[in-house]
This record gives C-alpha cells, sequence and structure tokens, in this order.
C-alpha cells in the first residue's frame, strides 16, 4: 500500500526548544526582512516572543504559529495574530515574514493558506487584518496572491526599526476565505 507524502509545510505554536534554530533563522534574514519587521534577534527577545505568542487558548489575545518545512522540520516563517478580539468583532491583525533562504519558494503561500484555516477554523475568527509597507512588494504579492482585499493606507502607522511607517491595509473575511476555497477546490481561481 502505498504511503502518502508528508505535507510541504505544517503550522505548529513556538516553544522554547525552537529557540537556537529560530534566533539563527532571524540572523541569516536580516537582509531579507530590512525595515520591514524586526524578528527578535536575542535569547530573552525570544523568550518573550514565545510568552506572548506562544498560547493557544481560546482567550489567548495573541497567538504565533511557526511554519516548518514538512520533510525536515526546517523553520520557514511566522504568523502572528495579535489583538485577538472576540465577541461581535472576532478580528486579529496577522503579521507574517520568511526565514532565509526558504523565501520565494512558495512555502509561505501555502503556509499563509494554514493560517487563515486556523484563523477562521480554530480560532473563529471573522476579519483577519495585515498591513503591510508600501515598499514591500514581496509580502504585497503574496497577501494579494492569497486573496486579501487593500481597504486602505494608513500614514506613519506602526513603529518599525525607530521610524514611523506607512502602511497598506489589507483585509480578509471568513466568508470570502471559503468562497476563494471552494472556486480554487472546483479548478478555477
Amino acid at each position: 500500500m502505498p504511503t502518502r507524502p508528508a505535507a510541504r509545510v505544517a503550522l505548529r505554536l513556538p516553544t522554547a526548544a525552537d529557540a537556537a534554530s529560530f534566533l539563527a533563522a532571524a540572523r541569516a534574514s536580516r537582509r531579507l526582512h530590512g525595515n520591514w519587521v524586526q524578528a527578535p534577534s536575542t535569547p530573552a527577545e525570544y523568550r518573550a516572543y514565545v510568552k506572548r505568542y506562544g498560547a493557544a487558548g481560546a482567550s489567548a489575545a495573541n497567538i504565533g504559529l511557526v511554519a516548518v518545512r514538512g520533510d525536515d522540520g526546517a523553520l520557514i516563517g511566522v504568523f502572528n495574530f495579535s489583538n485577538i478580539v472576540r465577541g461581535p468583532f472576532r478580528n486579529a491583525y496577522l503579521g507574517y515574514y520568511a526565514f532565509a533562504p526558504h523565501a520565494g519558494l512558495g512555502y509561505m503561500t501555502e503556509a499563509f493558506a494554514l493560517a487563515l484555516d486556523h484563523a477562521y477554523a480554530r480560532l473563529g475568527l471573522h476579519r483577519v487584518e495585515a498591513n503591510v509597507q508600501p515598499t514591500n512588494r514581496r509580502s504585497i504579492a503574496l497577501v494579494t496572491r492569497v486573496g486579501f482585499t487593500r481597504e486602505g493606507y494608513s500614514r506613519r502607522y506602526i513603529k518599525i526599526a525607530g521610524r514611523w511607517r506607512d502602511h497598506l491595509r489589507f483585509a480578509m473575511l471568513a466568508e470570502d476565505w471559503r468562497a476563494l476555497k471552494r472556486r480554487r477546490k472546483g479548478g478555477g481561481r
């Protein structure tokens, strides 16, 4: 009987055991991340990251997921749901970044779909927002490829690397994601 091939990517919570590989991946990705994101770069920053994003409970306000390659478990990227609001709003902000040398190989597109499945099915969210700096063309291409809708422009929105930076606002609704998945499953795009 043939065995089923392993998935190319999987998501899981970050753990303390990931510290060395996470920090090495972040260090190797500094040029890739540029001024767009500041991944934890010290053991103390990583511990704070796991403390903030490592919870999986239904009441957690922040949940982080590391994307790993299916065949060897190599860290390929990160998805952070923050400021999760439940109740009638059911919204979260999503930050994400890839690790070199895995950027540009399609892993993040696949992992993004898993992150959205997690957001809508497991977290029960209705809306996920992603904010991207206008000069980050690769991130804009990714969020657009996954199916987010551009909703606006926020001046001096987030302070990154010591500077207030403008951002484009994108969002995905649960019903949009379900419709996209049905269309893709049916063979259309």
